[in-house]
């Protein structure tokens, strides 16, 4: 089980972003958050195992369909005890 803080750039406010995020988060069975950040970009905090961090870090290069990702960025951070995948 690891922590990861992703910070996804590009169009990916104001395009379901962080529902759809919610949704393959809740699939792959990964706790955490998805949030909107005031420089436009989306942060996401994801705690799971390895394999479904990996599968969910390639789902959010890509995106819904209406988004634009520019740039993701990938920050391991302490484990955290998190519940179920919300967006904020």
């Amino acid at each position: 089980m690891a922590t990861v803080r992703f910070l996804v750039s590009g169009r990916v406010q104001g395009v379901f972003f962080r529902a759809s995020a919610r949704s393959e988060a809740r699939r792959l069975d990964i706790a955490g958050y998805a949030k909107n950040l005031a420089d436009g970009r989306v942060e996401v905090l994801a705690s799971g195992a390895d394999a479904a961090l990996a599968e969910f870090e390639e789902w959010l290069r890509i995106g819904p369909p209406a988004a634009e990702v520019t740039e993701v960025a990938r920050e391991s951070v302490a484990d955290q005890a998190l519940s179920g995948f919300h967006t904020r």
